[in-house]
Protein backbone atom coordinates (compact mmCIF):
# COMPACT_ATOMS: atom_id res chain seq x y z
CA UNK A 1 0.00 0.00 0.00
CA UNK A 2 1.16 3.44 -1.16
CA UNK A 3 1.72 5.51 2.19
CA UNK A 4 -0.39 8.60 2.46
CA UNK A 5 -0.08 12.29 2.21
CA UNK A 6 0.34 13.99 5.45
CA UNK A 7 -3.23 16.03 5.87
CA UNK A 8 -3.49 19.00 8.02
CA UNK A 9 -5.96 21.01 10.40
CA UNK A 10 -6.86 24.00 11.71
CA UNK A 11 -9.13 24.12 14.30
CA UNK A 12 -12.84 22.32 14.53
CA UNK A 13 -14.77 25.24 13.28
CA UNK A 14 -12.96 24.92 9.86
CA UNK A 15 -14.65 21.95 8.97
CA UNK A 16 -17.42 22.46 6.73
CA UNK A 17 -20.93 21.08 6.76
CA UNK A 18 -21.34 17.28 5.44
CA UNK A 19 -23.27 18.59 2.23
CA UNK A 20 -20.17 20.27 1.20
CA UNK A 21 -17.53 17.40 0.85
CA UNK A 22 -14.36 19.87 -0.38
CA UNK A 23 -12.90 21.18 3.03
CA UNK A 24 -10.89 25.11 2.37
CA UNK A 25 -7.17 24.13 3.05
CA UNK A 26 -5.50 25.91 6.12
CA UNK A 27 -3.97 29.31 5.83
CA UNK A 28 0.56 28.94 4.94
CA UNK A 29 0.60 29.36 9.11
CA UNK A 30 -1.22 26.67 9.61
CA UNK A 31 0.73 24.53 7.35
CA UNK A 32 3.56 22.90 10.06
CA UNK A 33 7.15 21.80 8.99
CA UNK A 34 5.62 18.26 10.09
CA UNK A 35 3.93 18.21 6.61
CA UNK A 36 6.25 19.63 4.71
CA UNK A 37 8.84 16.78 6.04
CA UNK A 38 5.89 13.99 4.27
CA UNK A 39 5.26 10.94 5.57
CA UNK A 40 8.61 8.96 5.32
CA UNK A 41 10.05 11.37 7.71
CA UNK A 42 7.50 11.19 10.03
CA UNK A 43 7.83 7.40 10.20
CA UNK A 44 11.55 7.38 10.36
CA UNK A 45 11.17 9.46 13.60
CA UNK A 46 8.36 7.64 15.37
CA UNK A 47 8.86 3.76 14.43
CA UNK A 48 11.97 3.46 17.19
CA UNK A 49 9.32 4.69 19.78
CA UNK A 50 6.47 2.94 18.50
CA UNK A 51 8.34 -0.37 18.71
CA UNK A 52 8.52 0.01 22.40
CA UNK A 53 5.29 1.29 23.17
CA UNK A 54 2.55 -0.54 21.09
CA UNK A 55 3.04 -3.92 22.41
CA UNK A 56 2.78 -2.93 25.80
CA UNK A 57 -0.78 -1.46 25.20
CA UNK A 58 -3.71 -3.71 26.39
CA UNK A 59 -5.23 -3.17 22.58
CA UNK A 60 -2.13 -4.21 20.79
CA UNK A 61 -3.14 -7.61 19.31
CA UNK A 62 0.12 -8.86 18.37
CA UNK A 63 1.32 -9.88 21.79
CA UNK A 64 4.32 -12.64 21.99
CA UNK A 65 5.62 -11.43 18.44
CA UNK A 66 8.37 -9.25 17.32
CA UNK A 67 7.49 -6.32 15.31
CA UNK A 68 9.59 -6.03 12.76
CA UNK A 69 8.76 -2.76 11.34
CA UNK A 70 6.02 -0.41 9.99
CA UNK A 71 4.13 1.29 7.40
CA UNK A 72 2.36 4.61 7.46
CA UNK A 73 -1.23 4.34 5.92
CA UNK A 74 -1.78 7.97 6.46
CA UNK A 75 -1.52 10.66 8.88
CA UNK A 76 -3.70 13.86 9.85
CA UNK A 77 -2.91 16.55 12.18
CA UNK A 78 -6.14 17.47 13.70
CA UNK A 79 -4.68 20.43 15.54
CA UNK A 80 -1.46 21.76 13.83
CA UNK A 81 1.83 20.27 15.62
CA UNK A 82 3.67 23.89 15.92
CA UNK A 83 7.60 24.13 16.31
CA UNK A 84 7.58 26.20 19.28
CA UNK A 85 4.77 27.64 21.75
CA UNK A 86 2.50 25.48 24.50
CA UNK A 87 -0.29 24.87 22.24
CA UNK A 88 -0.94 20.98 22.33
CA UNK A 89 -0.89 19.65 18.54
CA UNK A 90 -3.17 16.40 17.94
CA UNK A 91 -2.14 13.99 15.05
CA UNK A 92 -3.82 11.09 14.17
CA UNK A 93 -1.86 8.19 12.45
CA UNK A 94 -2.94 4.50 10.90
CA UNK A 95 -0.33 2.24 11.12
CA UNK A 96 0.32 -1.05 9.56
CA UNK A 97 2.22 -3.30 12.44
CA UNK A 98 4.36 -5.57 10.32
CA UNK A 99 5.03 -8.92 11.92
CA UNK A 100 5.32 -12.69 11.92
CA UNK A 101 2.64 -14.38 10.45
CA UNK A 102 1.48 -17.00 13.46
CA UNK A 103 2.02 -20.69 12.61
CA UNK A 104 -1.21 -21.95 11.19
CA UNK A 105 -3.01 -18.61 11.64
CA UNK A 106 -5.21 -17.25 8.68
CA UNK A 107 -4.85 -13.38 9.10
CA UNK A 108 -7.55 -11.07 8.69
CA UNK A 109 -7.85 -8.26 5.97
CA UNK A 110 -5.97 -5.65 7.41
CA UNK A 111 -4.98 -1.77 5.80
CA UNK A 112 -3.51 -3.79 2.62
CA UNK A 113 -2.42 -6.93 4.05
CA UNK A 114 -1.84 -10.00 1.20
CA UNK A 115 -1.72 -13.49 2.11
CA UNK A 116 2.12 -14.80 1.52
CA UNK A 117 3.45 -11.50 3.59
CA UNK A 118 3.89 -11.22 7.10
CA UNK A 119 0.86 -9.96 9.59
CA UNK A 120 0.21 -6.29 9.29
CA UNK A 121 -2.45 -5.16 11.34
CA UNK A 122 -3.81 -1.71 11.23
CA UNK A 123 -3.92 0.92 14.68
CA UNK A 124 -5.44 3.53 14.87
CA UNK A 125 -3.36 6.11 17.25
CA UNK A 126 -3.42 9.47 18.41
CA UNK A 127 -0.09 11.59 19.45
CA UNK A 128 -0.52 14.51 21.54
CA UNK A 129 2.60 16.55 20.47
CA UNK A 130 3.79 19.16 22.94
CA UNK A 131 7.15 20.92 23.62
CA UNK A 132 7.25 19.74 27.47
CA UNK A 133 5.19 17.38 29.37
CA UNK A 134 3.14 19.08 32.11
CA UNK A 135 3.54 16.55 35.40
CA UNK A 136 -0.07 15.30 35.48
CA UNK A 137 0.77 14.43 31.80
CA UNK A 138 3.68 12.15 32.86
CA UNK A 139 1.97 8.59 32.38
CA UNK A 140 1.07 9.01 28.94
CA UNK A 141 4.62 9.95 27.43
CA UNK A 142 5.58 8.20 24.31
CA UNK A 143 8.78 9.35 23.87
CA UNK A 144 10.98 12.30 22.35
CA UNK A 145 11.53 11.70 18.07
CA UNK A 146 15.10 11.61 17.05
CA UNK A 147 15.12 13.74 13.40
CA UNK A 148 12.10 14.07 11.94
CA UNK A 149 9.75 16.56 10.80
CA UNK A 150 8.77 16.07 15.38
CA UNK A 151 12.79 16.50 16.74
CA UNK A 152 12.87 18.04 19.86
CA UNK A 153 9.41 17.77 20.41
CA UNK A 154 7.52 15.15 22.98
CA UNK A 155 4.98 13.30 21.61
CA UNK A 156 2.34 11.24 24.14
CA UNK A 157 -1.06 9.84 23.85
CA UNK A 158 -3.62 12.18 23.18
CA UNK A 159 -6.95 10.57 25.13
CA UNK A 160 -5.12 11.21 28.34
CA UNK A 161 -4.51 14.97 28.11
CA UNK A 162 -8.19 16.49 28.73
CA UNK A 163 -7.87 19.35 25.77
CA UNK A 164 -7.15 17.43 23.24
CA UNK A 165 -9.91 14.70 23.81
CA UNK A 166 -12.40 17.42 23.74
CA UNK A 167 -11.00 18.55 20.40
CA UNK A 168 -12.32 14.84 19.86
CA UNK A 169 -15.72 15.81 20.80
CA UNK A 170 -15.38 19.14 18.67
CA UNK A 171 -14.90 17.53 15.25
CA UNK A 172 -18.14 15.34 16.09
CA UNK A 173 -20.45 18.29 16.67
CA UNK A 174 -18.89 19.87 13.84
CA UNK A 175 -19.09 17.26 10.67
CA UNK A 176 -16.96 17.59 7.49
CA UNK A 177 -13.57 16.11 6.30
CA UNK A 178 -10.60 16.61 6.84
CA UNK A 179 -7.92 14.66 4.74
CA UNK A 180 -8.85 11.22 4.46
CA UNK A 181 -10.93 11.49 7.78
CA UNK A 182 -14.70 12.48 7.44
CA UNK A 183 -16.93 13.15 10.32
CA UNK A 184 -20.63 12.59 10.65
CA UNK A 185 -23.38 13.47 12.58
CA UNK A 186 -26.90 12.16 12.86
CA UNK A 187 -29.63 15.54 12.17
CA UNK A 188 -31.17 14.83 15.11
CA UNK A 189 -27.98 14.47 18.12
CA UNK A 190 -27.88 17.14 20.10
CA UNK A 191 -23.68 16.99 21.08
CA UNK A 192 -23.70 20.05 23.64
CA UNK A 193 -20.58 22.32 25.10
CA UNK A 194 -18.36 21.60 27.57
CA UNK A 195 -18.55 18.39 28.50
CA UNK A 196 -15.59 17.07 30.45
CA UNK A 197 -13.79 13.79 29.11
CA UNK A 198 -12.50 11.05 31.08
CA UNK A 199 -10.95 8.09 29.78
CA UNK A 200 -11.97 4.44 30.61
CA UNK A 201 -9.35 2.22 31.70
CA UNK A 202 -10.90 -1.51 31.63
CA UNK A 203 -11.61 -1.93 28.44
CA UNK A 204 -8.92 -4.51 26.20
CA UNK A 205 -9.73 -4.08 22.46
CA UNK A 206 -10.70 -0.88 21.90
CA UNK A 207 -10.09 2.65 24.02
CA UNK A 208 -13.59 4.76 25.16
CA UNK A 209 -14.28 8.07 26.28
CA UNK A 210 -16.89 9.42 28.57
CA UNK A 211 -18.27 12.92 27.99
CA UNK A 212 -19.63 14.63 30.78
CA UNK A 213 -21.83 11.17 31.77
CA UNK A 214 -23.74 11.87 28.54
CA UNK A 215 -21.84 10.42 25.84
CA UNK A 216 -19.37 7.98 25.43
CA UNK A 217 -16.67 7.74 22.48
CA UNK A 218 -15.41 4.25 21.62
CA UNK A 219 -12.48 4.16 19.59
CA UNK A 220 -11.44 1.74 17.77
CA UNK A 221 -7.64 0.61 17.90
CA UNK A 222 -7.37 -2.54 15.82
CA UNK A 223 -9.50 -1.60 12.45
CA UNK A 224 -9.90 -3.08 8.76
CA UNK A 225 -11.99 -1.77 6.01
CA UNK A 226 -15.36 -2.15 6.42
CA UNK A 227 -18.39 -0.35 8.40
CA UNK A 228 -17.78 -1.87 12.23
CA UNK A 229 -20.85 -3.59 13.13
CA UNK A 230 -20.92 -1.44 16.59
CA UNK A 231 -21.74 1.39 13.93
CA UNK A 232 -23.72 -0.74 11.49
CA UNK A 233 -26.08 -2.63 13.70
CA UNK A 234 -26.78 0.03 16.39
CA UNK A 235 -27.65 2.49 13.51
CA UNK A 236 -29.97 -0.15 12.01
CA UNK A 237 -31.98 -0.84 15.27
CA UNK A 238 -32.84 2.55 16.01
CA UNK A 239 -34.14 3.30 13.02
CA UNK A 240 -36.43 0.15 13.50
CA UNK A 241 -37.24 1.88 16.93
CA UNK A 242 -35.45 -0.47 18.92
CA UNK A 243 -34.68 0.94 22.55
CA UNK A 244 -32.44 -1.95 23.86
CA UNK A 245 -29.43 -0.12 22.19
CA UNK A 246 -28.17 3.33 22.61
CA UNK A 247 -28.17 4.95 19.42
CA UNK A 248 -25.06 6.23 17.80
CA UNK A 249 -25.19 10.43 17.67
CA UNK A 250 -22.08 10.65 15.92
CA UNK A 251 -18.84 8.32 14.20
CA UNK A 252 -16.02 9.03 12.03
CA UNK A 253 -14.01 6.73 9.56
CA UNK A 254 -11.15 7.16 7.18
CA UNK A 255 -11.96 6.86 3.58
CA UNK A 256 -10.99 3.97 1.27
CA UNK A 257 -7.21 3.80 1.56
CA UNK A 258 -4.43 1.94 -0.66
CA UNK A 259 -4.13 -0.11 -3.81
CA UNK A 260 -7.53 -1.59 -5.59
CA UNK A 261 -9.73 0.88 -3.56
CA UNK A 262 -12.78 2.61 -6.18
CA UNK A 263 -16.28 4.25 -5.75
CA UNK A 264 -17.29 1.30 -4.02
CA UNK A 265 -14.48 0.58 -1.95
CA UNK A 266 -14.98 0.47 2.08
CA UNK A 267 -14.68 3.12 4.45
CA UNK A 268 -12.39 2.14 7.81
CA UNK A 269 -14.76 3.06 10.87
CA UNK A 270 -12.93 5.15 13.49
CA UNK A 271 -15.15 5.75 16.41
CA UNK A 272 -18.12 6.14 17.33
CA UNK A 273 -20.11 8.39 19.89
CA UNK A 274 -23.66 6.96 21.94
CA UNK A 275 -25.20 7.91 24.84
CA UNK A 276 -23.74 6.80 28.01
CA UNK A 277 -26.26 5.05 30.05
CA UNK A 278 -25.07 6.42 33.77
CA UNK A 279 -26.39 4.97 36.76
CA UNK A 280 -25.76 1.51 34.58
CA UNK A 281 -24.66 -1.11 35.92
CA UNK A 282 -23.33 -4.35 34.14
CA UNK A 283 -25.07 -7.80 33.50
CA UNK A 284 -21.76 -9.20 35.42
CA UNK A 285 -21.33 -7.14 38.45
CA UNK A 286 -25.09 -7.77 39.13
CA UNK A 287 -24.44 -11.56 38.67
CA UNK A 288 -21.46 -11.85 40.90
CA UNK A 289 -23.34 -9.41 43.77
CA UNK A 290 -26.28 -12.18 43.10
CA UNK A 291 -23.89 -15.26 43.48
CA UNK A 292 -22.55 -13.40 46.71
CA UNK A 293 -25.62 -12.77 48.69
CA UNK A 294 -26.63 -16.28 48.06
CA UNK A 295 -29.84 -14.98 46.32
CA UNK A 296 -31.77 -15.53 43.18
CA UNK A 297 -30.91 -14.14 39.76
CA UNK A 298 -33.76 -15.69 37.80
CA UNK A 299 -35.69 -12.38 37.40
CA UNK A 300 -33.29 -10.84 36.20
CA UNK A 301 -32.21 -13.20 34.01
CA UNK A 302 -36.27 -13.80 32.47
CA UNK A 303 -35.91 -10.36 31.75
CA UNK A 304 -32.67 -10.37 30.18
CA UNK A 305 -33.78 -13.21 27.57
CA UNK A 306 -36.84 -10.69 26.66
CA UNK A 307 -34.63 -8.14 25.50
CA UNK A 308 -31.99 -10.42 23.70
CA UNK A 309 -35.05 -11.54 21.95
CA UNK A 310 -36.27 -7.97 21.26
CA UNK A 311 -32.94 -7.46 19.49
CA UNK A 312 -32.78 -10.05 17.54
CA UNK A 313 -36.16 -9.74 16.23
CA UNK A 314 -35.74 -6.14 15.32
CA UNK A 315 -31.98 -6.97 13.35
CA UNK A 316 -33.69 -9.96 11.52
CA UNK A 317 -36.54 -6.77 10.33
CA UNK A 318 -34.02 -4.48 9.45
CA UNK A 319 -31.17 -6.25 8.09
CA UNK A 320 -31.10 -9.51 5.50
CA UNK A 321 -31.50 -12.87 7.07
CA UNK A 322 -30.67 -16.32 5.11
CA UNK A 323 -31.40 -19.99 5.10
CA UNK A 324 -28.94 -22.37 6.37
CA UNK A 325 -29.52 -25.64 4.26
CA UNK A 326 -27.06 -28.97 3.82
CA UNK A 327 -24.61 -27.80 2.90
CA UNK A 328 -24.58 -24.40 5.10
CA UNK A 329 -24.71 -27.33 8.21
CA UNK A 330 -22.74 -29.27 7.04
CA UNK A 331 -19.64 -26.45 6.68
CA UNK A 332 -20.58 -25.37 10.04
CA UNK A 333 -20.46 -28.34 11.57
CA UNK A 334 -17.27 -29.15 10.25
CA UNK A 335 -15.43 -25.89 10.77
CA UNK A 336 -16.54 -26.42 14.51
CA UNK A 337 -14.93 -29.55 13.89
CA UNK A 338 -11.40 -28.23 13.22
CA UNK A 339 -11.65 -25.70 15.91
CA UNK A 340 -11.56 -28.35 18.16
CA UNK A 341 -8.99 -30.40 16.81
CA UNK A 342 -6.67 -27.22 16.89
CA UNK A 343 -7.92 -26.31 20.61
CA UNK A 344 -7.40 -30.43 21.61
CA UNK A 345 -3.67 -29.79 19.95
CA UNK A 346 -3.23 -26.78 21.65
CA UNK A 347 -4.66 -27.69 25.32
CA UNK A 348 -3.98 -31.66 26.18
CA UNK A 349 -6.81 -31.30 28.68
CA UNK A 350 -9.34 -31.34 26.13
CA UNK A 351 -7.88 -35.07 24.22
CA UNK A 352 -10.53 -37.26 26.73
CA UNK A 353 -13.61 -35.64 25.49
CA UNK A 354 -12.47 -34.81 21.79
CA UNK A 355 -14.87 -37.70 20.14
CA UNK A 356 -17.54 -37.03 23.02
CA UNK A 357 -17.69 -33.45 22.11
CA UNK A 358 -17.38 -34.26 17.98
CA UNK A 359 -21.27 -36.32 18.33
CA UNK A 360 -22.29 -32.20 18.55
CA UNK A 361 -21.22 -31.68 15.57
CA UNK A 362 -22.20 -35.20 13.89
CA UNK A 363 -25.69 -34.69 15.37
CA UNK A 364 -26.03 -31.16 13.42
CA UNK A 365 -24.57 -32.40 10.40
CA UNK A 366 -26.96 -35.12 10.16
CA UNK A 367 -29.54 -32.98 10.87
CA UNK A 368 -28.66 -31.23 7.60
CA UNK A 369 -28.47 -33.94 5.76
CA UNK A 370 -32.17 -35.06 7.17
CA UNK A 371 -33.66 -31.55 5.44
CA UNK A 372 -33.97 -29.29 8.56
CA UNK A 373 -33.05 -25.97 7.72
CA UNK A 374 -32.26 -23.01 10.38
CA UNK A 375 -32.70 -19.07 9.61
CA UNK A 376 -29.65 -17.12 9.83
CA UNK A 377 -29.42 -13.40 11.05
CA UNK A 378 -27.12 -10.80 12.15
CA UNK A 379 -26.50 -11.21 15.61
CA UNK A 380 -24.50 -9.59 18.70
CA UNK A 381 -21.20 -11.76 17.76
CA UNK A 382 -19.75 -11.54 21.13
CA UNK A 383 -23.07 -11.87 23.63
CA UNK A 384 -22.11 -12.13 27.56
CA UNK A 385 -22.79 -10.60 31.11
CA UNK A 386 -20.57 -8.10 30.81
CA UNK A 387 -21.79 -6.73 27.23
CA UNK A 388 -25.21 -6.09 28.93
CA UNK A 389 -26.59 -3.03 31.23
CA UNK A 390 -29.41 -2.68 33.59
CA UNK A 391 -30.87 0.69 34.74
CA UNK A 392 -33.86 1.97 36.07
CA UNK A 393 -36.09 3.35 33.53
CA UNK A 394 -39.42 5.21 34.84
CA UNK A 395 -39.39 2.89 38.13
CA UNK A 396 -38.91 -0.17 35.97
CA UNK A 397 -35.43 -2.27 35.42
CA UNK A 398 -34.25 -1.86 32.37
CA UNK A 399 -31.72 -4.06 30.34
CA UNK A 400 -29.29 -2.60 27.05
CA UNK A 401 -27.37 -4.57 25.14
CA UNK A 402 -23.83 -2.92 23.83
CA UNK A 403 -20.92 -3.71 22.18
CA UNK A 404 -21.80 -5.38 18.86
CA UNK A 405 -18.60 -5.33 17.24
CA UNK A 406 -18.48 -9.07 17.69
CA UNK A 407 -15.07 -10.59 18.47
CA UNK A 408 -12.41 -8.43 17.80
CA UNK A 409 -10.03 -11.59 16.84
CA UNK A 410 -12.19 -12.37 14.05
CA UNK A 411 -12.05 -11.00 10.32
CA UNK A 412 -14.41 -8.18 9.81
CA UNK A 413 -15.92 -9.82 7.23
CA UNK A 414 -17.19 -12.80 9.10
CA UNK A 415 -18.18 -10.58 12.10
CA UNK A 416 -21.09 -9.21 9.43
CA UNK A 417 -21.95 -12.46 8.26
CA UNK A 418 -25.44 -13.58 8.67
CA UNK A 419 -25.28 -16.74 11.90
CA UNK A 420 -27.94 -18.45 13.50
CA UNK A 421 -29.04 -16.49 16.54
CA UNK A 422 -28.88 -19.42 18.94
CA UNK A 423 -24.96 -18.35 18.57
CA UNK A 424 -25.17 -15.49 21.05
CA UNK A 425 -28.08 -17.38 23.34
CA UNK A 426 -24.89 -19.84 23.61
CA UNK A 427 -22.78 -17.32 24.69
CA UNK A 428 -25.07 -16.06 27.13
CA UNK A 429 -25.75 -19.57 28.91
CA UNK A 430 -21.80 -20.07 28.91
CA UNK A 431 -21.80 -16.20 30.88
CA UNK A 432 -23.95 -17.65 33.69
CA UNK A 433 -21.63 -20.48 34.49
CA UNK A 434 -18.64 -18.05 34.63
CA UNK A 435 -20.05 -15.69 37.57
CA UNK A 436 -21.53 -19.30 39.26
CA UNK A 437 -17.86 -20.58 39.16
CA UNK A 438 -16.01 -16.76 39.55
CA UNK A 439 -18.47 -15.70 42.43
CA UNK A 440 -17.95 -19.31 44.58
CA UNK A 441 -21.56 -19.95 44.87
CA UNK A 442 -21.32 -23.63 47.07
CA UNK A 443 -23.48 -25.17 44.14
CA UNK A 444 -22.44 -23.29 40.64
CA UNK A 445 -24.24 -25.84 38.40
CA UNK A 446 -27.44 -25.26 40.12
CA UNK A 447 -27.23 -21.47 40.55
CA UNK A 448 -26.18 -21.56 36.62
CA UNK A 449 -28.83 -23.58 35.44
CA UNK A 450 -31.46 -21.65 36.78
CA UNK A 451 -30.23 -18.79 35.39
CA UNK A 452 -29.94 -20.19 32.26
CA UNK A 453 -33.57 -21.90 32.45
CA UNK A 454 -34.74 -18.44 33.33
CA UNK A 455 -33.15 -16.82 30.60
CA UNK A 456 -34.39 -18.97 27.40
CA UNK A 457 -37.75 -18.90 29.24
CA UNK A 458 -37.74 -15.00 28.98
CA UNK A 459 -36.23 -15.21 25.55
CA UNK A 460 -39.25 -17.63 24.42
CA UNK A 461 -41.80 -15.88 25.72
CA UNK A 462 -41.00 -12.73 23.60
CA UNK A 463 -39.60 -14.23 20.22
CA UNK A 464 -42.28 -17.41 20.40
CA UNK A 465 -39.05 -19.56 19.98
CA UNK A 466 -37.61 -21.32 22.81
CA UNK A 467 -34.08 -21.70 21.88
CA UNK A 468 -33.91 -25.53 23.74
CA UNK A 469 -36.24 -26.38 21.57
CA UNK A 470 -33.57 -26.79 18.79
CA UNK A 471 -30.75 -29.07 21.44
CA UNK A 472 -28.84 -29.94 18.60
CA UNK A 473 -28.18 -26.43 17.31
CA UNK A 474 -27.97 -24.89 20.84
CA UNK A 475 -25.64 -28.26 22.18
CA UNK A 476 -22.89 -27.30 19.01
CA UNK A 477 -23.08 -23.67 19.66
CA UNK A 478 -22.59 -24.01 23.13
CA UNK A 479 -19.73 -26.88 22.71
CA UNK A 480 -17.87 -24.61 20.53
CA UNK A 481 -17.99 -21.56 22.79
CA UNK A 482 -16.71 -23.51 25.60
CA UNK A 483 -13.55 -25.02 23.37
CA UNK A 484 -12.85 -21.43 22.67
CA UNK A 485 -12.99 -20.51 26.28
CA UNK A 486 -10.78 -23.45 26.80
CA UNK A 487 -7.79 -21.84 24.66
CA UNK A 488 -8.26 -18.41 25.83
CA UNK A 489 -8.10 -19.66 29.57
CA UNK A 490 -5.06 -21.95 28.96
CA UNK A 491 -3.25 -18.96 27.17
CA UNK A 492 -4.04 -16.20 29.33
CA UNK A 493 -6.03 -17.32 33.03
CA UNK A 494 -4.60 -20.67 33.64
CA UNK A 495 -6.52 -20.40 36.96
CA UNK A 496 -9.69 -20.25 35.11
CA UNK A 497 -9.13 -23.02 33.04
CA UNK A 498 -11.06 -25.25 35.56
CA UNK A 499 -14.69 -23.18 34.31
CA UNK A 500 -15.13 -23.77 30.70
CA UNK A 501 -13.76 -27.51 31.77
CA UNK A 502 -16.52 -28.10 33.53
CA UNK A 503 -18.56 -27.13 30.99
CA UNK A 504 -17.05 -29.76 28.53
CA UNK A 505 -17.31 -32.43 30.25
CA UNK A 506 -21.14 -32.04 31.46
CA UNK A 507 -21.42 -30.93 27.51
CA UNK A 508 -19.51 -34.34 26.87
CA UNK A 509 -21.90 -36.36 28.42
CA UNK A 510 -25.23 -34.16 26.92
CA UNK A 511 -26.65 -36.20 23.59
CA UNK A 512 -29.84 -35.14 22.67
Amino acid sequence: MPEASFSRGASPGAQQPPTAVPRADPPPSAIRPAAAAGPAGLLASLAPLLSEWLPRQRWFAGKGRPVTGFALVCATELLPCATSGSTPGLLHLLVRAQQPEPPGHRHGSGCGHRRGAAASDCYQILLGVRATLPPHLAPALIGHPSGGPLHGRTVYEALLDPRLATLLLERLRMPGTLGPLRFLREPSADIPLGLVPRLVNVEQSNSSLIYGDTFILKLFRRVSPGTNPDLELPLALARTGCTRVPAPAAWFEAAPLGEGTGPRADPFTLGVLQPYLAGSTDGWQLALDAVAARGDFTAAAHALGQATAEVHLAMARALPTSHLRRPQIEHLAATMSERLDSAAAAVPALHPYRAALHSAYEDLAALGRAGRTWTAQRIHGDLHLGQVLRRTVEGEAHWSLIDFEGEPSRPLDERRRPQPAVRDIAGMLRSFDYAAAVGGHDSPQDWAGRSRSAYCAGYAEASGSDPRDDPELLRAHETDKAVYEVVYEARHRPEWLPVPMSAIRRLAVTRT
